[in-house]
């Protein structure tokens, strides 16, 4: 890097003490009195470049002021029974906290449809919920537990992923590159738990398409990983997809080296050891649903700053059309890419004709 990690970030410090006012206006939504720590976010993301970091930070700010992101929290999607729809097919849900008070956010990714609504809404639907949990959910833990709280966990669960998912790679890429852009390391780790068969292929196809640091951050683990993730947080914070009992799976076991070979490792605890009974899914358990307590409390929040922002012009149905940076040879290497990695699985599954309905272009 050149620079030890103190000087870079007090090079990088100064640089933004120079921007403009209104990039400094939008940069307290972003560290939330938290300088230092989102500076050294950027930093980590452009390995330790300060003037590739400035610039990735400068052009996220400019971004949010673009779109007006400080203000999407006051843009509730309407009406509610439509939103639930929004809700039902893009699945993701806070289920609780880590013992070092990280939130877990659980994501259906194999029952996720993204069928109800126009791209426009899930792209909004997810940066609000990024939004919330910087704001509020993320400075709240920081509160509560007296130390500074700045990343989360995800677990995201498998079970019942087809192939014909990869028909939203382009979806799925552009929240991507929201996340990459403009929320960089807030992750620790990615849990890939309920892992079909078919995962292996599709892995394949999405593989090269993620950053070498997303990469490096994602664990897959045997079964529904209870075990492995009860290491990590108690069984209330477990997503509701993650609590079936692994006796007799080899628990505690995870499939590691996602960039090479395969192998299994673990400790093997056995059957029976620490099962619980779980009691059928509420919507107090299922932390997707609309009627969980987390989708409720920031529905009612963006509607309660919605009032504050409009009150006296009633909220318009509509998606709020947020730009996503993505520079044309970029988009070019990913529709290459895609293509290449769909041929090559078009190949392998020439026999079950089970590709014949997915496309690059759709």
């Amino acid at each position: 890097m050149g620079l030890d990690s103190h000087e870079a970030i007090n090079q990088f410090k100064k640089l933004m003490d120079q921007v403009e006012e209104p990039l400094k206006r939008t940069f307290k939504n972003v560290h939330q009195g938290h300088v230092i720590e989102t500076l050294e976010r950027f930093l980590k993301a452009r390995e330790g470049n300060v003037s590739k970091a400035y610039k990735m930070l400068v052009d996220s700010l400019q971004w949010r002021l673009q779109n007006e992101i400080d203000d999407i929290l006051a843009k509730p999607i309407i009406p509610a029974n439509f939103y639930r729809g929004v809700r039902d097919s893009q699945l993701i849900g806070l289920s609780g906290y880590t013992k070092e008070g990280l939130p877990v956010f659980a994501i259906g990714a194999g029952l996720s449809t993204f069928d109800k609504a126009s791209v426009h809404y899930y792209v909004q639907s997810h940066i609000q919920i990024n939004e919330y949990r910087d704001r509020v959910i993320l400075p709240e833990a920081t509160k509560r537990h007296g130390k500074y709280i700045g990343k989360c966990v995800k677990v995201l669960d498998m079970n019942g992923l087809k192939l014909s998912a990869l028909n939203q790679l382009k979806l799925l890429q552009t929240i991507s590159t929201v996340d990459d852009l403009n929320y960089p390391e807030k992750t620790i780790t990615y849990y890939i738990v309920n892992v079909p068969y078919i995962f292996s292929a599709c892995w394949k196809v999405v593989k090269p398409l993620l950053q070498e640091r997303t990469k490096l951050k994602i664990r897959v683990l045997q079964g529904s990983g209870r075990d492995e993730l009860l290491k990590i947080m108690d069984y209330s914070s477990l997503p509701h997809f993650c609590r079936r009992d692994e006796s007799g799976s080899g628990s505690g076991s995870v499939l590691r080296s996602w960039s090479g070979s395969w192998s299994w490792s673990g400790s093997g605890s056995g059957a029976g050891s620490g099962s619980v009974s779980v009691s059928s899914t509420s919507s107090d358990d299922d932390c997707f649903s609309l009627d969980h307590p987390f989708h409720q409390e920031l529905y009612s929040y963006m509607k309660q700053q919605s009032a504050v922002h409009e009150p006296l012009e009633p909220a318009k149905q509509g998606s709020v059309h947020v730009e996503v940076p993505l520079d044309n040879h970029e988009n070019a290497d990913f529709h290459r890419t895609l293509e290449s990695e769909l041929n090559k699985l078009r190949i392998q599954n020439t026999r079950s004709g089970s590709l014949e309905k997915v496309n690059a272009s759709d």
